[in-house]
């Protein structure tokens, strides 16, 4: 079997890549079927981790009465982060819908446990924070599979971890990682909400690249690479 792909296969994750967005607002209310939950879930249990270390776990929720609670831990979070803000932006952020926690059909909490396999983690010993990073690498592998599956991922971050165990129960030793909003939706944006909002620019690729060292950002073994970034490849 050759190990590279196909035009067509390095087509299709690249367009997964390119057009996944975080998706608050554009849910309908098709139901995700058991099958295509349980590849997607696959998708995210063979991402890479640290010493394979598999430190995940996934809470799966459809209770409207667990949703509305984590929904209140998100207006309480969102109103004490806006006093942090200065106007115009506070009001502009008041204004965005930041999550789908009730209109999404899946709601799903990506766990952090450290204990997995006992304190001796290959890999960990000199980063902890690998563990954690792992989870992240398991987040993604999930967006990508669900995009593929024409289902939105919204992540929603204004929360207070401390409620969310409290609601679902975590122990205390597992980390709450990222709690994701799941559904079909009747598009895709052709760019993040934020940034056609004009909350922030997309960076250039040019402007986070660097050369050999930290800030360097032009180096004459990488001459060709240089140009290249400037005219990187965007998938739209």
């Amino acid at each position: 079997m050759t190990e590279e792909f196909s035009d067509a296969e390095k087509n299709g994750l690249y367009k997964a890549i390119y057009t996944r967005r975080d998706v608050r607002s554009h849910f309908i209310s098709r139901s995700i079927k058991e099958d295509v939950l349980s590849k997607i879930l696959n998708a995210a249990h063979h991402a890479p981790s640290v010493g394979f270390s598999q430190p995940w776990n996934f809470i799966l929720i459809k209770d409207m009465i667990t949703k509305t609670k984590i929904k209140e831990s998100f207006v309480d979070e969102k109103n004490r982060s806006s006093k942090l803000i200065e106007d115009p932006k506070r009001s502009k952020y008041i204004s965005f819908k930041l999550e789908g926690i009730l209109e999404s059909p899946v709601n799903l909490c990506v766990t952090y446990d450290p204990t997995k396999f006992g304190p001796f983690v290959i890999g960990r010993s000199s980063i902890p924070e690998a563990g954690l990073y792992s989870v992240c690498c398991a987040i993604q592998n999930l967006w990508l599979a669900a995009r593929t599956e024409g289902i939105g991922i919204g992540w929603v971050s204004i929360l207070s971890n401390d409620t969310l165990k409290e609601i679902l129960k975590i122990p205390p030793h597992v980390v709450p990682v990222a709690y994701l909003c799941l559904g079909y939706v009747d598009e895709f944006a052709q760019k993040p909400d934020l940034e056609t909002a004009g909350w922030l620019p997309r960076l250039e690729l040019e402007d986070v690249v660097y050369f050999e060292k930290w800030e360097d950002t032009k180096n004459e073994q990488w001459d060709k690479m240089q140009v290249m970034i400037k005219n990187n490849f965007d998938y739209a």
